[in-house]
């Protein structure tokens, strides 16, 4: 145990909390975070794939509770009427690379419950400024969608209006429903419920919003990392631990041998005595 004894030594105690802490972190932090964001990306990914060749329901079966039917990027339809003066605008959004606004109203279905409908990107004025906007449609429309989760607000982009139109920094039906002063309905999916995204060629539709990519991205990768990072460290440290013993050891087997203490002469009789009296020996 003497040979050990080293380890007990402040910097070794240091080093061996930080590499015990860091592959804590690694284990239960760092590769679960990058490992779940994979799963929820493949997850999406799933959803989307089939979403393409699936047929639209109507949206009234999503509301009136088919919860199995109820997922983000199910292909709806809905029929009823654009809300007039229900225009809300979306900053800071892109569109082919340059900055965009996305455009929001109400969708009052023939039962009389409203939505919120992302009718889809405008390139915006100048750089910064919004276009003139098209009022939706008039009259009876019959439009298909696909359902949305409300995307999280950030607290400290409150809403404001400018020209008379609403002006937001995400589509969440919540906050939308303050705006605009409307009962709007929130698709059961997600917290805070979902909106409709209009498909292309849709009355009251502008550019619509792509498609994500179904690329998993590095996710997978990079949990896959940590945990190699959470096995390596304490390895390392342990390797470390090995070499100071092994040059320990080296430096005791290279050391030359001390030099044994001169034997002393016995001491003789007359030794003493001359010693006691001061005599000088014979």
């Amino acid at each position: 145990m003497r040979r050990l004894a080293f380890l007990l030594r402040p910097g070794w105690l240091i080093l061996a909390a930080v590499v015990a802490g860091f592959a804590y972190m690694c284990f239960t932090v760092l590769a679960p975070w990058q490992l779940g964001k994979n799963d929820a990306t493949s997850e999406r990914n799933q959803l989307i794939e089939d979403s393409v060749d699936a047929a639209p329901v109507a949206v009234t079966d999503l509301l009136d509770g088919d919860r199995e039917a109820a997922t983000e990027w199910r292909k709806v339809y809905a029929e009823g009427s654009y809300v007039p003066d229900s225009t809300v605008l979306v900053r800071l959004r892109h569109l082919d690379g340059a900055p965009a606004y996305g455009v929001l109203s109400a969708f009052t279905l023939t039962d009389g419950r409203m939505l919120l409908v992302d009718r889809g990107l405008v390139a915006a004025v100048d750089g910064s400024q919004p276009p003139p906007i098209e009022p939706a449609p008039t009259g009876t429309q019959r439009v298909e969608a696909r359902v949305r989760v409300s995307e999280n607000i950030d607290p400290e982009r409150a809403p404001a209006v400018q020209n008379g139109i609403p002006h937001v920094y995400s589509i969440d039906v919540p906050q939308e429903t303050t705006v605009l002063g409307l009962p709007l309905t929130p698709v059961p999916v997600g917290e805070r419920g979902a909106y409709l995204q209009l498909a292309d060629d849709q009355p009251g539709a502008f550019t619509p919003v792509p498609l994500p990519q179904l690329d998993s991205g590095p996710y997978l990768s990079y949990g896959l990392q940590w945990l190699a990072f959470g096995i390596m460290a304490p390895l390392g440290l342990g390797y470390f631990a090995w070499a100071e013993i092994r040059e320990r050891r080296k430096s005791r087997v290279s050391a030359p041998p001390e030099p044994a203490a001169p034997e002393s002469e016995p001491v003789t009789k007359e030794a003493r005595l001359a010693d006691r009296y001061g005599r000088t020996p014979r």
